[in-house]
């Protein structure tokens, strides 16, 4: 019990001081440097704000508050391309898709899917990958890899992150092979 108040204490110090600090910030110039008073040096020369925990920061209000999006950034539900039933029903099961039965038109380029609140834009492709011969598989990477990476741009370009769907394991690895941009962001489609 009392373990649990001197922690309550600790934190209620900790968010004292950072309001306190922020005010002050908001009051100075911005060209001012902080105070040297307002942090402590510890052992390996970081600085640590006095009263809080070395891995708790406060995030920025800023962060916090929602950011209007230039027009061709605000993403428009528009119509699939259509006719691949395999495809729709793959990017309609994105998880989280904010875009089912449609697709998500965001500077310039209809994206497949959209999850708003982890801001990630979605290519997907359904292709038998593993059924192409050796030669129509490199042509299909080089184009993947080029058009891909003009849609991270375009995502990218409006604040989205972004991911392609694939179905097969071969798929995604030869395009993680062939562009190293591209790592992390291909995902094994599980859902579809």
């Amino acid at each position: 019990m009392i373990g649990t108040v001197v922690v309550a204490v600790v934190i209620k110090e900790g968010l004292d001081a950072y309001e306190r600090s922020a005010s002050r910030e908001r009051a100075k110039p911005e060209t001012q440097a902080r105070p040297s008073n307002a942090e402590e040096p510890v052992a390996n020369g970081e600085p640590m704000p006095r009263g809080l925990g070395r891995d708790w920061v406060p995030p920025d209000p800023s962060d916090l508050e929602p950011r209007e999006r230039r027009p061709e950034c605000t993403p428009k539900r528009v119509p699939p391309k259509g006719g691949n039933n395999t495809h729709n029903r793959c990017a309609d099961r994105i998880p989280f898709n904010a875009v089912p039965g449609a697709n998500a038109l965001v500077n310039g380029k209809a994206f497949d899917g959209w999850q708003v609140v982890a801001g990630v834009l979605w290519k997907v492709k359904t292709d038998n990958f593993d059924s192409y011969p050796q030669e129509l598989q490199d042509i299909v990477i080089r184009k993947n890899v080029r058009d891909f990476l003009t849609e991270l741009e375009l995502a990218r370009a409006c604040g989205f992150n972004f991911r392609v769907g694939v179905r097969s394991a071969t798929h995604k690895a030869m395009l993680e092979t062939a562009e190293r941009r591209l790592q992390g962001l291909i995902v094994l489609m599980d859902w579809c």
